[in-house]
């Protein structure tokens, strides 16, 4: 497998760090009182897809927020636009994933406590 360019990865940076922001300011009432965090970002090579995985806590409400999000993704890119505009020439397609790894961490857990 090829390795992320240093832009990819710079990129990808900057659109967690910004998306996170984006998405504490819309607040927990926003995705039915559940906590949405910015837990990864993979950019495509030429830099017009974004890959954003989230968590979501609690997970109960994950299928919940998902559907939010995905209703509100046009929105998200628009509001990303206007914070990396000045950087990327074209501010790339977002496609939103839920990061499970957290209720795989807790899965384990549970099963070292047996």
């Amino acid at each position: 497998m090829e390795n992320e360019s240093t832009r990819q990865l710079k990129v990808a940076r900057e659109i967690q760090k910004d998306m996170a922001e984006i998405i504490r300011s819309k607040g927990m009432a926003a995705f039915s009182g559940a906590m949405v965090s910015v837990s990864g970002v993979k950019v495509s090579p030429d830099l017009s897809v974004a890959k954003i995985y989230v968590s979501v806590f609690p997970s109960e409400k994950a299928q919940t927020v998902m559907q939010t999000i995905s209703e509100n993704t046009r929105a998200f890119r628009g509001e990303l636009g206007g914070r990396v505009g000045k950087q990327l020439r074209i501010v790339p397609e977002i496609v939103f994933y839920l990061d499970s790894s957290l209720d795989y961490v807790e899965h384990i857990e549970e099963l070292l406590k047996k």
